[in-house]
């Protein structure tokens, strides 16, 4: 009788670390979930507790094995997928000094600024292609450095939440090219540390982790974790690459002019390229897949948290009504949204409520909405901040047309993608079609995928395109798409004319948090 091999995949988020058991074709066996705090005791602060996180990942392989009802000596290998940009400063003996700092954490804004006006910052990006600002681990490390010497001075090692996982599994410290492409401190032509970001950062190479590339094997798993999770000790891990790389590969977005667009709680649009590349003006990232596929794009900080928002503060009157009717609020509120004609009969929102990453890299950047009048109502205002979401992602694809030129093709996931309204926005605005994959555990089967390909099947990455399906495509309608041709210019030239008032308000605002 021949053993039926599964394969997981691991995505190690900000809230919850998701497990997927998959079948060798990519089908879903089952999924394990397991969620924990992101630590925000003031608008600056974003950090995790790594153990938690461990604890999370234990869990959620644990669940997904249990649900699968599988034996531990039938998963092939486990592969793995983490959000980027996370630093965990730990002691010589592995114990964490402090939280893991991540990606959404502000508190270096102050030392982005000076490492991009004084410090060579734009020199780093174009070599390392992280850009400058408070996400990127160079700035989190200049931040420690100059702001908390001592606990600086403490660690032996700063890690992102990946290698802290894997460590503890295996005892040794590794970081794939793929996250290291996102620290701000790896070379991406020989694939080393950067020895100027490095000397900026203050740190020598001992004290970050081995390169090793995403393909890259791990044996040894720790037992006691191996029977908790319910595999085998003896199963191989990959060490894999990072969510966004990885989703690209989930969603067969992976040739030539074909762009992904994720909209999450954040989101971000992506394509890859076969060498890397960098932007003369430092607006899109480009980080590691394998040694011959590299992703550039950007990450956006405002997706569906912005809608959630709007449901929060705006719409108790339809969430109740949501709830008599036993459907989702969201729901609701895109029906209210589709009373309104495309453009919002001329009223633009931005959607810089958590400050903004790409294109504009900028913390300070604030919401508004513009061209408001008495005509407006409620519904204009939902469906313009659902416009807004879209306008932002379409500027950063903007950016990246001048390397790749027109898109041949969209693929979008996300919870977004549950909206055809969203979706149909989407078409509409970036003028092109809009495909949905069917797959929505994008970045752990990318994760999988890459696993397949480090265990010798050269064909794997052509095969993603059988694994993922397709559930929708979204045709431009014409005369919204020239609507929104006569709106987004607008909405460009808005953003960089409040660059100086968005510095103002957001100090302004920081006062008031101070005496508060």
């Amino acid at each position: 009788m021949t053993t039926q091999s599964y394969l997981i995949g691991i995505d190690i988020g900000t809230t919850s670390t998701k497990a997927v058991l998959f079948r060798e074709d990519g089908s879903v066996v089952s999924v394990g979930n397991v969620g924990y705090p992101l630590y925000t005791p003031t608008p600056q602060i974003a950090e995790q507790n790594p153990d938690e996180i461990l604890a999370a990942v234990v869990g959620s392989v644990k669940e997904a094995t249990e649900k699968g009802g599988i034996r531990p000596e039938e998963v092939r290998f486990v592969s793995c997928s983490s959000a980027m940009h996370s630093v965990v400063p730990v002691d010589a003996s592995g114990k964490p000094l402090m939280n893991g700092i991540t990606w959404a954490d502000n508190r270096s804004a102050a030392w982005a600024k000076r490492l991009k006006e004084e410090l060579g910052g734009h020199d780093i990006y174009l070599r390392t292609g992280t850009p400058i600002h408070p996400m990127s681990p160079l700035a989190k490390l200049l931040w420690l450095r100059h702001e908390h010497a001592d606990l600086f001075g403490k660690a032996a090692k700063f890690v992102s939440i990946k290698e802290y996982v894997l460590e503890r599994l295996f005892g040794r410290y590794v970081i794939d090219h793929s996250i290291a492409s996102a620290t701000g401190m790896m070379n991406l032509n020989s694939l080393d540390w950067d020895e100027e970001a490095l000397f900026v950062a203050g740190i020598a190479k001992d004290r970050l982790s081995e390169l090793v590339p995403t393909t890259y094997r791990l044996d040894g798993l720790n037992a006691r974790y191996a029977a908790e999770m319910g595999i085998a000790p003896s199963t191989p891990f990959i060490v894999g690459a990072s969510d966004g790389v990885l989703s690209n590969l989930g969603l067969d977005a992976i040739d030539p002019g074909v762009v992904a667009v994720t909209i999450g709680t954040s989101g971000a649009i992506r394509t890859v390229v076969d060498r890397p590349a960098t932007d003369p003006k430092g607006r899109y990232f480009c980080y590691a897949l394998t040694e011959d596929k590299w992703v550039i794009g950007g990450p956006v900080n405002n997706g569906g948290v912005i809608f959630r928002w709007v449901r929060d503060e705006f719409a108790a009157s339809e969430t109740e009504t949501a709830k008599r009717l036993g459907i989702s609020p969201y729901d609701v509120l895109t029906r209210i949204a589709e009373r309104v004609r495309p453009g919002s009969e001329g009223l633009i929102f931005h959607p810089y409520l958590t400050g903004e990453r790409a294109p504009l890299w900028n913390p300070d950047a604030r919401g508004s909405f513009f061209g408001l009048t008495l005509h407006h109502q409620k519904e204009h205002m939902i469906r313009a901040v659902l416009e807004g979401v879209i306008y932002n992602l379409y500027t950063v694809m903007l950016a990246m047309q001048e390397t790749t030129g027109v898109p041949a093709r969209i693929k979008a996931t996300g919870g977004f993608a549950r909206s055809p309204l969203w979706r149909q926005m989407m078409a509409d605005i970036f003028n092109q079609n809009v495909v949905v994959p069917e797959s929505f555990e994008s970045s752990c089967l990318g994760a999988v995928v890459l696993g397949l390909r480090a265990f010798g099947d050269k064909n794997a990455f052509s095969r993603v395109a059988a694994m993922v399906g397709t559930t929708h495509e979204h045709v431009p309608n014409p005369e919204a798409a020239g609507v929104y041709r006569e709106l987004l210019p607008i909405f460009v030239r808005l953003s960089r004319l409040l660059e100086e008032e968005y510095a103002s308000i957001a100090n302004f605002q920081q006062k008031l948090f101070n005496q508060g």
